[in-house]
């Protein structure tokens, strides 16, 4: 294990080629965290022939600055590490470097939420596939000590259209319902373009709303510029990129999505609409062009980001994962988040105090984002 020392676009170069590289790994990313209190900390693994073969941007955030405290930390890496997590004997060396590192840093814990896969469709489903290998490194990491994590930072389970099919085929294997739609929105005079920087302040004010009134938080207008900003103008071959999606109806924005991609992969990762025209589905039309544009751009998969933890109407996701499933993409269900804390009282501590905080700040981030909205 041994620090990056490389150029931004370099790191994002090298991520590309690994096993299931992530937009939440590049360069970018550490970049709009770094706004936010956190360090990117970038590191790499070497073969015998000088090659690199796993990968890792580790998130680092100081939680006091004084006192006895002081060198406590926390540490995550937004799925990562990336490597061939079948290959064992490299797993291992990694893990074991990862455990290492924590130790070191005074962490009260070290996050990891890789993609790796432990089934794919619904579970006890006809379609539930356990993947052996996910399964073996779950056990792997129980036994070394990592527990589930009770904060899951990222979704652990989404929903993958393959992109392999020409459109014709990726219509024809969208739920008849939600193809009908589709064909509504355009025949009812809904249009869909890319949107420019200087619309990110509309997009800001849709999203807010959308917010209100579906009932989740979301943070202040300056995180989202940044983050929209950093991955619009990145755009390059093997760097990362967002493109903001808008549907309108006689010129007027009702709708939008911002479809990221990166090394092959598209994410659905913010979507907001208004209030009115959406009898006209829009929403339908949106996610087609995003299929189409991410197709277009070489992309293999197109990930709708996001399915319920609990697959029935429990869930509070079971709406939108409805919505989702209607597009013909495939449940993947993947290890989620797991903690590796060397001091078992702090993370014990953190762990039962940080909920608590959380709960007044996600109230608090409500009551701004309405106050901001006038509503």
């Amino acid at each position: 294990m041994q620090a990056f020392t490389g150029v931004p676009k370099e790191w994002n170069e090298i991520i590309s080629q690994l096993p299931e590289p992530h937009f939440l790994q590049t360069w970018e990313w550490s970049q709009v965290k770094a706004k936010n209190g956190w360090s990117g900390l970038p590191f790499v693994w070497k073969d015998s022939q000088n090659e690199i073969v796993a990968a890792a941007m580790i998130l680092k955030k100081q939680i006091l600055s004084k006192g006895f405290a002081a060198r406590l930390s926390i540490l995550y890496a937004p799925k990562g590490p990336l490597l061939d997590w079948n290959d064992e004997a490299l797993r291992n060396r990694v893990l074991n470097d990862l455990q290492s590192f924590a130790k070191k840093q005074g962490a009260i814990f070290l996050k990891l939420d890789p993609d790796v896969v432990l089934g794919s469709g619904v579970p006890h489903s006809v379609e539930d596939v356990p993947d052996d290998v996910g399964q073996a490194i779950r056990s792997e990491l129980t036994r070394r000590g990592w527990v589930d994590s009770s904060d899951q930072i990222q979704f652990q389970n989404t929903v993958v259209i393959e992109l392999s099919l020409s459109e014709e085929e990726l219509l024809a294997s969208m739920k008849p319902k939600t193809r009908y739609n589709v064909r509504l929105a355009e025949k009812k005079g809904v249009t869909v373009r890319v949107g420019t920087l200087g619309e990110l302040p509309m997009l800001y004010r849709m999203y807010a709303e959308t917010s209100v009134r579906d009932g989740f938080v979301i943070r202040n207008e300056d995180y989202y510029m940044t983050v929209w900003k950093l991955f619009m103008q990145s755009a390059a071959d093997n760097q990362p990129s967002a493109i903001p999606l808008i549907a309108e109806v006689d010129g007027e924005p009702i709708a939008a999505i911002f479809l990221f991609i990166f090394a092959g992969h598209a994410y659905y990762v913010y979507g907001m609409s208004r209030n009115f025209y959406r009898e006209k589905m829009p929403t339908y039309l949106l996610q087609w062009e995003a299929i189409k544009r991410a197709k277009s751009n070489g992309c293999e998969t197109y990930d709708l980001w996001g399915a319920p933890d609990v697959f029935d109407e429990s869930d509070s996701m079971w709406g939108v994962y409805r919505f989702k499933e209607g597009f013909g993409g495939e449940v993947l269900r993947t290890l989620g988040a797991y903690d590796f804390a060397p001091n078992k009282l702090w993370y014990k501590l953190y762990t039962e105090v940080m909920p608590r905080v959380l709960d007044v700040m996600r109230s608090r981030g409500k009551s701004k984002t309405k106050q901001g909205l006038d509503i």
